[in-house]
């Protein structure tokens, strides 16, 4: 049984992105769908998977972190508009058994992600 998860490492400090929001949707033809919405705890993580189970499904995910927001909470000065405000990740789920792990780095100005295990 295969699971969906995730982590933020602020890079511009070289700690956890404690606090940040993170939705997930379901991507199709018609458009996407949230499923789940959580928060970053103090080590960066969701305290569960976002999806697990019958629950991951092959298909296209987007996750949406509001990483400007998490940010301005931190107290970095960022222009308006923000360079990097919600950062959405497109990614696909090809074998539902398996552990999908979908992190971000960020900081004010870049980020990048990878597929973890």
């Amino acid at each position: 049984m295969g699971k969906l998860s995730t982590h933020v490492l602020d890079i511009s400090i070289g700690k956890p992105g404690a606090g940040v929001k993170v939705a997930l949707y379901a991507v199709e033809a018609q458009g996407r769908t949230l499923l789940k919405t959580d928060v970053t705890n103090s080590d960066g993580r969701c305290a569960a998977p976002l999806l697990e189970g019958d629950a991951l499904k092959q298909g296209k995910y987007e996750l949406v972190f509001s990483a400007g927001d998490y940010f301005a909470a931190q107290g970095v000065a960022l222009p308006e508009p923000r360079f990097i405000d919600e950062v959405t990740l497109a990614f696909g789920v090809a074998h539902a058994d398996q552990n999908y792990h979908v992190p971000l780095v960020v900081s004010p100005w870049a980020y990048s992600t990878y597929r973890g295990s």
